[in-house]
């Protein structure tokens, strides 16, 4: 059986709190795991749904990244955020992407650097 997994991607430059970094994490793997189709939904729950958490320098890599990923046919979702805490309204602040086999992804973030 094949392995899957999730990958939540975070801007470096925002240097967001822990507390409102984990929540921003959330947001995306909730959101990505939406588009997944059921299959592989049920795949990454059955397999401990596998999160890992990756950064990159700043908006337009996340931009790119999702375009990259949508391409690959993976599903993905940008996080915008409310901006009522230490962002400004709008502000995109980490992208999911997955669940998705890993070879998929890996395809897409091999290059990312853990958080």
């Amino acid at each position: 059986m094949a392995e899957y997994k999730q990958c939540i991607v975070i801007r470096d430059d925002l240097k967001l709190s822990k507390g409102k970094l984990a929540v921003q994490v959330a947001h995306a793997a909730v959101s990505a795991s939406g588009w997944a189709d059921r299959t592989t939904l049920e795949n990454w729950k059955a397999g401990g749904q596998k999160k890992v958490v990756l950064r990159v320098a700043a908006l337009k890599d996340l931009f790119e990244l999702k375009e990259t990923a949508r391409r690959q046919g993976l599903p993905t979702a940008l996080i915008q955020d409310a901006g009522l805490t230490e962002v400004s309204p709008g502000t995109v602040t980490v992208l999911g992407i997955g669940p998705a086999k890993t070879e998929d992804i890996d395809k897409v973030t091999k290059e990312l650097r853990l958080l």
